[in-house]
């Protein structure tokens, strides 16, 4: 059978919510254990406090609901107009009612085996030279100066110039 959990949220005014609960705890929770409560329970956060009730079904908490010391205290609050929050559920930031099964890992849990990167600089010349040489000469950068090869490519005297020297 499955729990219904309701939520009755109180905020700080005036008056801070804990003194509410002091005040009314008793009476709220004797009137859920009469009336079929599975479940019970009470949170205090900076901003007010969390009653958290759970039923079996819906008409429990209904009837609980419209019992005249649960109408009472709930009118009794702090502020009744903008500090009274009642919600299905469990309160605050409580997340599923049910813990989260793990998922499986993908490639079952493996992680890539590391690679090593490419070194940046090489022996002699570095690549970015050879990859410059090869973009204004039109030839493989292992062409000595002055070969008839690299001055019969250049485009410009000033380029047969350099190729020269």
């Amino acid at each position: 059978m499955a729990e219904y959990w309701w939520s009755i949220e109180v905020l700080d005014a005036e008056l801070p919510a804990s003194r509410w609960r002091d005040a009314y705890a008793a009476a709220l929770i004797e009137a859920a254990i009469s009336h079929g409560a599975k479940d019970w329970n009470w949170n205090r956060f900076d901003w007010g406090v969390i009653f958290e009730v759970a039923f079996d079904d819906w008409e429990s908490w209904t009837t609980y609901r419209q019992l005249p010391a649960v109408v009472a205290a709930l009118d009794a609050t702090p502020d009744p107009i903008n500090g009274l929050l009642i919600y299905p559920g469990r309160g605050g930031s409580a997340g599923a009612g049910l813990p989260r099964r793990p998922k499986p890992h993908l490639g079952a849990g493996a992680a890539p085996l590391p690679e090593e990167p490419e070194p940046l600089i090489h022996a002699g010349r570095r690549r970015w030279e050879e990859e410059a040489v090869e973009r204004l000469f039109g030839m493989p950068p292992s062409t000595p100066p002055g070969h008839p090869e690299r001055i019969a490519t250049a485009t410009s005297p000033q380029d047969a110039g350099r190729a020269a020297a």
